[in-house]
């Protein structure tokens, strides 16, 4: 049966790279490892391989052998190893697997038995969804994620065997299953946790191989429209959101040097000197019910730290498909600037009516920030000042500057 497994993972890896080259290329830097059914009950990997249960591989027919292979592979490339960091390792795992596995199916691959699915979740980050994972949640992945401690307690490892690739090769390609390793798996032990310098390192390698395999598909035509949203998210700088929030603000601060005659007392001397002048921003929320209240008080406490240093007079508005009447709230330099108890929402979401109002008011801020999850009507036409869209999410924005909130 070994020749059998190995012939179907081949072949399966074969049609992604030809079918689904970005993914094709993920999965060929995976060195694959026979495991032992003690152990691994279906597949697994640790960032370094992919294990497999021969058993379960035969049980699965070659369109779900493929996605077992890219699921993995995503795992991989989306880092999901070294960006637990506190949370429940079991949650994080549900919520791992709810981010890929609607990725794998709006591709058009069939799902293996047990996969975790809600289409509520499509879009989403890892991050995003683990929040919304109950506590003690009966959920399970159909897979195994090798890389903590934890995943280690209910194991029984071979001492014998550490289930690495060669190390000597720092890509895996060339490893059992890699491209010059046909047929050559061997069954390992549950392999060792990664260590937090290991965790990096293989972190980098996996984002270089995502980038990588991205711009090989996208010279071949073949990278699909979600794949290549999530690549471009993931491949963007991350700065976090409060610097570059901070940035842009300071950046529309009219800092400049005057040269107004000093009163007698100072002399008859003219030095320049550096007057700062108030700026007008305008803050929109978002209220059709994508944003949580304590994301919204989170966010207009940021704005209030920053707005200290900048001089700033903040006009805030609140709208879902229509602005909130009981908007708008002027918040003057002076003034603390908080969530207004009164804000309601729950509707459909339009982004046209503050930009709407502007424009009927005459007003023309010197920034506009809009904190949402950009799933709406825009407006046709930028405005004739900078705008700032905080986006929740991975949704894009025709116009203006977006910053990615997680």
């Amino acid at each position: 049966m070994s020749d059998e497994i190995e012939t179907k993972l081949s072949a399966a890896r074969t049609r992604l790279i030809l079918d689904r080259p970005f993914l094709g290329a993920l999965v060929l830097r995976m060195p694959m490892k026979a495991a032992d059914p003690k152990w691994c009950q279906t597949i697994g990997t640790d960032a370094r391989a992919f294990y497999y249960n021969p058993a379960y591989v035969d049980s699965l027919s070659l369109e779900q052998t493929q996605f077992a292979l890219a699921h993995e592979a995503l795992h991989c490339a989306l880092s999901h190893f070294a960006r637990r960091e506190h949370r429940d390792h079991a949650r994080w795992d549900v919520a791992c697997d709810l981010a890929i596995n609607p990725i794998l199916i709006k591709e058009g691959m069939t799902a293996v038995p047990g996969a975790l699915y809600n289409i509520g979740y499509e879009g989403m980050m890892a991050e995003e969804i683990y929040p919304l994972v109950k506590e003690n949640s009966e959920q399970q992945p159909h897979d195994q994620h090798l890389y903590g401690k934890e995943s280690q307690a209910s194991q029984q490892p071979d001492e014998s065997a550490s289930g690495r690739p060669d190390e000597s090769d720092s890509d895996g390609a060339d490893s059992a299953g890699g491209r010059d390793g046909e047929g050559e798996q061997a069954s390992a032990g549950a392999p060792e946790p990664l260590g937090e310098a290991e965790k990096e390192q293989l972190s980098i390698q996996w984002r270089q191989r995502l980038a990588g395999a991205a711009q090989q598909a996208m010279q071949a035509g073949k990278l699909g429209g979600s794949l290549r949203r999530l690549v471009d998210h993931l491949l963007q700088p991350q700065l976090p959101w409060r610097m570059m929030l901070a940035r842009y603000m300071s950046a529309a601060c009219r800092d400049d040097y005057s040269y107004m005659r000093p009163s007698r007392r100072e002399g008859e001397a003219i030095f320049p000197s550096l007057r700062s002048s108030q700026i007008d921003i305008v803050v929109v929320l978002d209220t059709s019910g994508s944003i949580r209240s304590e994301e919204m008080r989170e966010f207009v406490s940021e704005i209030d730290a920053i707005k200290g240093q900048v001089r700033a007079r903040i006009t805030l508005l609140a709208c879902d498909a229509t602005l909130s009447p009981e908007g708008p709230w002027v918040f003057e330099p002076w003034e603390e600037f908080e969530l207004p108890g009164n804000i309601r929402g729950g509707g459909g979401t339009r982004f046209t009516p503050p930009f709407a109002w502007l424009d009927e008011a005459g007003s023309n801020p010197d920034l506009l920030v809009y904190f949402t999850d950009a799933e709406g009507e825009f407006p046709k036409q930028e405005p004739r000042f900078p705008v700032i869209w905080l986006v929740k999410g991975r949704a894009t924005v025709p116009w203006g500057q977006r910053i990615q909130l997680n």
